[in-house]
C-alpha cells in the first residue's frame, strides 16, 4: 500500500524552533500491544510541554491530531491514521513525584509505576493501576479501573493542552467520568494528573499489589499479542460470560483469535491483522446479541482508515 503524502516539510518549515521528533508515514503496528496497523501520516514525539504548546498553536487546524499511548488497548487499522500522531515520550512526560498524600505523574508515565510510587510514599488506594498495563493519558481519557477501583475515585485534577497551545485544568467534576470514558473534549491532549489516596500502612498497599498481580497472572493472557479488555461489562453483567455462553471462546478469524483463558481478551496469535481483529470482535458482539439480546460495546479504541476492500 502507499503511504500517505508527505506534510513534513511544510510542516516544519512552519515551526523553526521546533525540539521534538517528525517522521513522514511512520508504521504504528510496533507501538501497539497488538503489534498490528498502518501508518502514521506524521508522527510527532514533542521533547516536552513547552513543545507541544508550540506545535499545536503552529498546526495548520484543517490538519487532524490523534494521541497515542503504550497502545495497550487500542486497535489501528490497517490504512493507518490520516494527520498527525502524537505520542508522549516517559522522557519529556513522565515524571512522578508524591507529596504528602497526593502523588502527581505525567501522562506518559506507565499506571504500574504510579502504583509503585503510591506505595513507596505509603499512600493507598491507588493498587488498582498496578494491574492495568496502560498509561496516565490512556487512564484519564477511559477512566480506566480494575479490582473494584478507577480513576475516578482518585483522582484531584488533571491538566491539557487543547488545540490552540494553551494549557486547561480540569477538577474530578469537570473530567465528567462515566464507566470507562472521560466527557472531556477529545482535542484535549493530558499531560499531567494529580491523586490522592489515605495514608496506608506499607505491608497492607503490598499484598493488594500482590493479589493485583498474581489475578492478571492466573486469569489473563498477558504475554500474549494482546489489547487487555475487548469489551465493556454491561450493567449488571460480565462481558466475558456473555461470550463464552455465545460459544466463542477460542474462536478465531485469520490469525486472531478469543483468548481461551480469558474470553473477553482477543490475542494476535502471529500474524493477524487489525482487519482480522475487528472482525472477530464484531462476530462476538453479532453472537453475543443473538444468544442473549445484550450489544456489547467495545472497550478497546479502535482508529485510522480500513485498507479498500476491508
Amino acid at each position: 500500500m502507499a503511504g500517505f503524502p508527505d506534510i513534513a516539510p511544510a510542516v516544519s518549515s512552519a515551526m523553526p524552533d521546533l525540539r521534538g521528533r517528525l517522521l513522514a508515514n511512520e508504521s504504528l503496528a510496533p507501538l501497539t500491544w497488538f503489534r498490528v496497523g498502518g501508518p502514521a501520516q506524521l508522527l510527532f514525539t514533542p521533547a516536552d510541554v513547552d513543545d507541544l504548546a508550540y506545535f499545536l498553536s503552529k498546526l495548520p487546524s484543517e490538519i487532524p491530531v490523534t494521541v497515542i499511548g503504550v497502545g495497550s488497548n487500542l486497535i489501528v487499522r490497517d490504512g493507518g491514521i490520516e494527520g498527525v500522531v502524537i505520542r508522549l515520550s516517559p522522557r519529556g512526560f513522565g515524571q512522578v513525584t508524591t507529596e504528602g498524600d497526593t502523588i502527581t505523574a505525567g501522562t506518559a508515565s506507565l499506571d504500574k509505576r504510579v502504583a509503585e510510587a503510591a506505595a513507596a510514599a505509603n499512600i493507598g488506594g491507588l493498587e488498582f493501576y498496578f494491574g492495568i498495563p496502560g498509561s496516565v493519558g490512556g487512564a484519564l481519557r477511559m477512566n480506566a479501573g480494575a479490582n473494584g477501583g478507577e480513576t475516578k475515585d482518585v483522582l484531584i485534577e488533571a491538566v491539557g493542552v487543547s488545540r490552540d497551545g494553551t494549557k486547561q485544568v480540569f477538577d474530578n467534576a469537570g473530567m465528567q467520568f462515566v464507566y470507562r470514558n472521560s466527557g472531556v473534549d477529545p482535542s484535549i491532549i493530558f499531560i499531567s494528573a494529580k491523586f490522592r489516596g489515605p495514608i496506608t500502612d506499607a505491608a497492607l498497599i503490598r499484598a493488594r499489589m500482590l493479589d493485583v498481580q498474581q489475578h492478571r497472572e492466573t486469569a489473563q493472557p498477558i504475554r500474549e499479542k494482546t489489547g487487555g479488555s475487548t469489551f465493556k461489562n454491561p450493567p449488571g453483567y460480565s462481558a466475558w460470560k456473555l461470550v463464552d455462553a455465545a460459544g466463542c471462546r477460542g474462536l478465531r478469524v485469520g490469525g486472531a483469535q478469543v483468548s481461551e483463558m480469558h474470553c473477553n481478551f482477543l490475542i494476535n496469535t502471529g500474524d493477524a491483522t487489525a482487519h482480522d481483529i475487528e472482525t472477530l470482535g464484531e462476530t462476538v458482539r453479532a453472537r453475543v446479541l443473538a444468544q442473549s439480546g445484550i450489544d456489547l460495546h467495545w472497550e478497546i479504541k479502535r482508529i485510522g482508515q480500513a485498507i479498500q476492500g476491508d
